[in-house]
């Protein structure tokens, strides 16, 4: 009997081991895609609600967009340099009957790129639009051509990638460890410290604690019926 209880410990912990590893693993997996930021007052870059298609921004503002592999948007990456207005528009003087859009446009790391490609420089563009122009359309006036797939996701910023949209990849995390502290440098708040260490969730973990608990107290109710 005594014996049959060991095995069934040790059946126990490994399934609660194996559970462990799936859990990492399945949060291993990525997107590669351009995310969509927008300047907060010179502060930092706040992950846009909107498409770029929706968005009409006031004169004065800056927009982001930064190409990276990320598994959602509380974990993509910000663009590397800082939402400054005046740096970028320095040279272009408010005009009557329009508006000055700054654009921050990273094409991330090489980490990131797609096999074969090479991510072009960052760069910055100040886009003079109409007072109604969204930010997909102050984007399409400095930096075409743009490439978006049938449901209006953008896909590439000046032809980079030159395919894929979003498409799904092994490491979802490589890009962070990439990024250098000069990368970061300036940026007003950096990318977020990644704290989750591409483990398992509170939540898998609490479920795999419920079925030890559960296994335990089945060992102790056999022991007690012998």
């Amino acid at each position: 009997m005594r014996r049959r209880l060991v095995t069934a410990a040790l059946l126990l912990a490994v399934a609660a081991v194996s559970a462990v590893l799936g859990a990492g693993g399945a949060q291993a997996a990525g997107y590669r895609y351009w995310s969509f930021w927008e300047g907060d007052g010179g502060k930092g870059w706040t992950y846009a609600t909107q498409g770029p298609s929706l968005v009409r921004p006031d004169d004065g503002t800056v927009q982001g967009f930064r190409f990276s592999v990320s598994e959602d948007s509380q974990d993509s990456a910000r663009p590397r340099r800082a939402p400054d207005f005046g740096a970028v528009c320095a040279g272009t003087p408010a005009k009557d009957g329009s508006k000055r859009v700054a654009l921050v446009i990273d094409p991330g790391t090489a980490a990131d790129a797609p096999d074969g490609e090479e991510p072009p420089a960052p760069r910055t563009a100040c886009a003079r639009v109409a007072p109604d122009a969204s930010t997909a359309e102050a984007l399409a006036s400095v930096a075409k051509p743009l490439r978006y797939d049938s449901a209006a996701m953008l896909c590439a910023i000046s032809g980079y990638p030159r395919s894929g949209c979003g498409e799904q990849v092994a490491d979802g995390g490589s890009e962070k460890a990439t990024d250098s502290a000069a990368d970061t440098a300036g940026s007003g708040d950096g990318n977020r410290a990644d704290d989750s260490g591409g483990g398992p969730s509170a939540g898998v973990l609490t479920g795999i604690g419920a079925v030890l608990v559960l296994g335990v107290a089945a060992l102790l109710r056999a022991r007690r019926r012998r």
